[in-house]
């Protein structure tokens, strides 16, 4: 999964510290989150669309194979 937060903190010209205390969560979070080494719950991933104004779906991006490997 990729997903486009760090450009989008950057774009709003915040530091990781200052979105993280935006959303209530700690730094290391916002850290993990930004390179791809974890995945946020459903609703930090919504209040993080929200803030950005984005949909989940433009912020996180799901890579055809990992669809895939879940298999419906």
């Amino acid at each position: 999964m990729r997903n486009f937060v760090r450009d989008e903190r950057k774009r709003k010209k915040l530091k990781q510290e200052e979105l993280a205390a935006i959303l209530r969560v700690s730094r290391q979070t916002i850290n993990a989150i930004e390179g791809n080494r974890y995945l946020p719950s459903l609703t930090l991933a919504l209040r993080l669309s929200m803030f950005f104004d984005m949909t989940v779906n433009e912020l996180f991006i799901f890579e055809k194979h990992e669809l895939e490997e879940h298999k419906f």
